[in-house]
């Protein structure tokens, strides 16, 4: 068995969730005249790759180290939904399931292509990757209820559509933008469409389930796109942790590890040495653009 990497790099640019405190990091030894090197870091766990755990919105809730094992690692179903979802759009289970098999008790991985537009790719744009992308609406929420989602991940940052966040409040020029594509594709305004009864539903209607949620996937996962594959999500054994910075993989048979390594040979790589799909990106900005015509 092989690993694929499924976590973005984390370092002092990556971006927390907005106005959550970044990465910081010191020296507060050296090799001279110390004799070795030590770091102290500061962070909030909403940053980089991470895990949203149940008592990040539900008080009663599990903390991050009551989470077992076989909860974190399962069988998983990775969607991606590129070809359909651009700026502020709402993605809904029906596309999940044209595009593959979602079976009871998976995990869901969800690409929406965002994770392109992180602070480690060559199309790099954080209001776009934070601010932007798109979203589900309560039907893929029941829906996963009702299929008992062990939890889901997602490639932008935040399970939740950003403009059912504080983040409306907060980007008023790209809520208006978001409120010309609501009107023209769904037929009522922003506001109507995400009122005070699904705010952040995402998270405050799911977590009292147990389904939960892994925020800013990216690495390698264009290798791994409509279909099914083992997936595990490591967060530290976080004694009343309501959420924390973790790695995501995938794991695959051997034989199939050669032949994604050769596929990732042939495309081109972010900063760090992901391999990336520019396809996606065309898809994406294709339909941002006709939603703003």
């Amino acid at each position: 068995m092989k690993f694929i990497d499924l976590t973005i790099p984390l370092g002092i640019a990556t971006p927390p969730w907005p106005t959550y405190e970044p990465l910081q990091l010191k020296y507060f030894k050296r090799l001279a005249p110390n004799g070795a090197n030590g770091q102290v870091l500061t962070h909030s766990n909403h940053l980089g790759t991470h895990l949203d755990g149940e008592i990040h919105f539900h008080t009663p809730g599990k903390d991050i180290a009551s989470l077992e094992l076989d909860f974190l690692v399962h069988e998983a179903a990775v969607v991606d939904l590129s070809d359909i979802c651009g700026d502020y759009d709402i993605y809904t289970s029906k596309m999940v399931e044209e595009r593959v098999e979602v079976r009871q008790g998976d995990i869901l991985i969800i690409h929406t292509g965002y994770h392109h537009f992180g602070w480690d790719s060559p199309n790099a744009d954080e209001v776009r990757y934070m601010v932007k992308h798109p979203g589900p609406d309560r039907e893929l929420a029941e829906w996963a209820k009702a299929k008992k989602l062990r939890w889901i991940g997602v490639d932008c940052g935040s399970a939740d559509h950003p403009m059912n966040t504080i983040i409306r409040d907060w980007m008023p020029r790209q809520a208006r933008q978001a409120d010309k594509v609501f009107k023209k594709k769904y037929g009522m305004p922003l506001a109507d469409f995400f009122d005070d009864t699904k705010y952040q539903l995402m998270h405050l209607e799911m977590f009292p389930y147990g389904i939960i949620h892994a925020e800013c996937l990216g690495g390698e996962i264009d290798l791994l796109l409509n279909r099914r594959v083992i997936i595990g999500m490591f967060p530290w054994r976080f004694v009343d942790g309501e959420s924390c910075i973790s790695r995501c993989v995938a794991m695959v048979d051997d034989a199939e590890y050669d032949e994604l390594l050769a596929r990732k040979t042939a495309m081109p790589k972010t900063k760090f040495g992901d391999a990336y799909n520019p396809a996606h990106v065309e898809s994406i900005n294709k339909l941002s653009q006709k939603n703003m015509e």
